[in-house]
């Protein structure tokens, strides 16, 4: 029996050495040695008092404006590495401009893919590359170029639309330039399938940027992306009449002050917005016509005004 309580004590005092070790012992940190390694290639340690501060590395933190403490382990690993994902991308960290203002190619060079075989393009994807082959900043040459831009047709990323282009991830990532999207932009007006609308284009963008329409404030990288308008299919390629904008003429002498003639969305993303327009709307200078038939079950959505709002639309 006092063998036991023997063994007990010892048993207590032996945790309570390491608890107060571990509570109040010191922190070794490793220090460079000036002239090289120690003996045996050890490196020289030193002690901190309890609770000191380690010194701050770049790697620490992302260096990102929107890091976030509470990201999950694999953005955090990334960000301590240096590796940088396409959703935390940055000027400062995904583009390289190294590329542009060279004087030896006249500056900023913008370089347009030779259009593929057998891939169809859009009207108003191929006005886009018209309007940039026909710029000053045009180079046929991709070793003067600073900014890439595709010759595959990615304005309308709808599954259900006849201008998706198919199996379009294998063939971006099947370019030699690609590099992972870097000084790429990307152009875009639909993702995702109606009703519910996404951000999906279908491939993994990388590094590159993206001029899109109505993107989303979460999906939105601040001095990367491009918010650009939702144009129509029929939008010319040109400016038309001259407008009757004049100096000092506040307002302007004309007869619509806001006009939008469009579809409007009975369920889904955005029907909330697209639904009050009528309150704006007043027959005068201001004209925002919507249309119910949108979708082949349109009729099962309707609601009590989409008789006199297709009436309209249609007149």
């Amino acid at each position: 029996m006092q063998a036991k309580k023997r063994y007990l004590i010892l048993l207590c005092t032996g945790a309570c050495v390491i608890l107060l070790f571990c509570c109040f012992g010191a922190v070794r940190v490793p220090l460079p040695s000036h002239g090289g390694p120690g003996p045996g290639g050890a490196a020289r340690w030193r002690r901190s008092p309890p609770g000191a501060l380690q010194p701050f590395s770049p790697g620490d933190q992302a260096d990102t404006e929107d890091y976030d403490g509470h990201g999950s382990p694999r953005e955090k690993r990334d960000s301590v590495s240096g590796v940088y994902t396409g959703r935390r991308c940055r000027m400062d960290s995904c583009f390289d401009f190294s590329r542009c203002g060279k004087e030896s190619t006249g500056g900023f060079k913008v370089y347009v893919y030779p259009p593929q075989k057998g891939e169809k393009m859009s009207e108003s994807y191929q006005n886009i590359l018209s309007s940039i082959e026909g710029s000053r900043f045009y180079t046929p040459d991709p070793g003067q170029a600073c900014l890439f831009v595709l010759s595959l047709d990615t304005l309308d990323r709808d599954q259900l639309s006849p201008q998706y282009i198919h199996n379009l991830k294998a063939k971006v990532q099947g370019l030699p330039l690609w590099n992972g999207g870097r000084n790429h932009i990307i152009f875009n007006l639909y993702s995702g399938t109606w009703p519910d609308y996404t951000e999906d284009l279908g491939f993994d963008i990388g590094h590159a940027m993206l001029a899109k329409a109505s993107i989303s404030t979460e999906n939105f990288r601040p001095n990367f992306d491009v918010s650009i308008p939702l144009f129509s299919k029929d939008h010319p390629r040109t400016g038309g009449e001259r407008g009757y904008m004049k100096r000092n003429s506040i307002p302007p002498y004309r007869k619509y002050m806001l006009v939008f003639k469009g579809k409007r969305y009975l369920t889904g993303i955005g029907s909330d917005t697209r639904n009050a327009l009528y309150h704006v709307h007043n027959s005068q200078d201001v004209v925002l016509l919507t249309t119910c038939k949108h979708g082949k079950d349109w009729q099962k959505h309707q609601d009590a005004r989409c008789a006199r709002d297709n009436a309209e639309y249609d007149k």
